[in-house]
């Protein structure tokens, strides 16, 4: 089946799913975007997702291009159409289209969006987590306003290669102080010897991955012990478990970072146990 794109009020066809060359989005990176998971046909933490999605226009001064309401509507029609049951949908909202020129374009000018969905392999994806990833670290050279979720992904685009060439599935960013800051597409966690799991803080130097506040959640509801904290490189080398969370991949355990081995080199207890559980705690509509 060819897959189905929303743009800016149509349902296309890929071949015919385009954006304006004027878009700000293609010209100057200048939108928001979400990616939910979607299971059993349903969306996994919408709810969450708007929450931020509104955050991130508020803070790039976009308006809203329809209710949460529509938007919602939208987002269920582009997964009944390509016939989603499991993988992910994809939503981005740019300033619009207008002459290009770095300052906003006049007043009214349309946010353009487009909304894709595709199926996910999950039984590829628990292959994956039943031998674990391995991450490399590299420099954090992104913007100072990573908290909001922005599609200016360049530095991570390149950090997501580096990892690819040297036979790893993501790479972990490094501030200028040697704390782990969070993965090119995914938040960064590790389970100390004493038992506590840690990850660092949302603050602007990490986007608030809606996967990691509904583990924060499970993780809390089932009494261990969590601390939003920095941790350096060389405390993730000796970790008892390293892992990442997205929401292409809710829990994926990590048994290297860089030329180090995580205790055993397998998946750790604690990181499949919240991969299996994960779902308990999330919202789906």
């Amino acid at each position: 089946m060819s897959r189905i794109a929303y743009v800016n009020g149509r349902y296309l066809g890929r071949r015919d799913a385009m954006v304006h060359v004027e878009d700000r989005g293609y010209q100057f990176a200048d939108g928001v975007y979400e990616v939910c998971e979607v299971r059993g046909g349903r969306i996994v933490d919408e709810r969450r997702h708007m929450v931020r999605l509104q955050r991130s226009l508020a803070e790039l001064r976009i308006p809203m291009p329809m209710s949460l309401v529509a938007l919602g509507l939208v987002l269920r029609e582009t997964i009944h159409r390509n016939l989603v049951r499991g993988g992910i949908v994809y939503l981005q909202i740019t300033r619009g289209v207008a002459r290009r020129d770095h300052g906003f374009p006049p007043a009214g000018t349309r946010p353009s969006v487009v909304v894709m969905a595709r199926n996910v392999d999950p039984a590829g994806n628990e292959r994956v987590a039943s031998e674990g990833i391995s991450v490399i670290t590299v420099p954090d050279t992104r913007w100072q306003r990573v908290d909001i979720k922005s599609t200016s992904l360049l530095p991570n685009v390149l950090a997501k290669q580096a990892a690819r060439e040297r036979g790893a599935r993501e790479a972990w960013l490094v501030d200028r102080d040697g704390f782990v800051t969070e993965g090119s597409s995914s938040n960064a966690w590790i389970v100390t010897d004493q038992g506590r799991v840690l990850t660092r803080p949302a603050d602007s130097g990490i986007l608030r991955g809606i996967t990691r506040t509904v583990l924060i959640d499970a993780i809390q509801a089932q009494g261990m012990a969590l601390e939003e904290r920095t941790f350096t490189v060389a405390e993730a080398y000796g970790a008892r478990e390293a892992f990442i969370t997205g929401a292409s991949q809710t829990v994926m355990p990590v048994v290297r970072i860089d030329e180090h081995k995580i205790a055993d080199g397998k998946p750790g207890p604690l990181a499949m146990a919240l991969r299996r559980d994960f779902h308990n705690f999330a919202e789906s509509t």
